[in-house]
């Protein structure tokens, strides 16, 4: 079986090989303050470990949403706040599969800045 285009791992180290639009939305609707992110890596893509976007969440239910395409000069980050619906978690499932399934429009989803935040003082 050759390498798969997409894999899911869970914050208790599970992994789903190739997993459906479906199957990515409910693993980021599951999440909780116990079960707090969820990374889909790109592992066809080189270099090998590079390619993933990853989603935690925060004490106050908003969204960490990070995403990576190769060195660390291609790593950004997203804060997306919660309105406390049941339908929060849509627009990350939106921008995850979008990311995943290489549709066009994700990046325009959120307001991306580089990763790690600056540490420079503001002047």
């Amino acid at each position: 079986m050759g390498t798969p285009v997409l894999r899911a791992i869970e914050w208790d180290g599970t992994r789903w090989d190739d997993p459906s639009e479906e199957k990515l939305h409910d693993l980021l609707a599951d999440m909780s303050l116990t079960w707090r992110f969820v990374v889909v890596e790109r592992p066809d893509l080189q270099p090998a470990g590079q390619h993933y976007m990853q989603v935690h969440l925060n004490d106050d239910l908003s969204y960490q949403v990070e995403y990576r395409e190769g060195g660390p000069d291609r790593h950004f980050q997203a804060h997306v706040p919660t309105d406390h619906s049941p339908f929060c978690v849509e627009p990350v499932a939106d921008v995850l599969t979008a990311w995943a399934f290489g549709r066009p429009g994700w990046r325009d989803a959120f307001t991306w800045s580089p990763w790690p935040p600056s540490t420079e003082p503001s002047r």
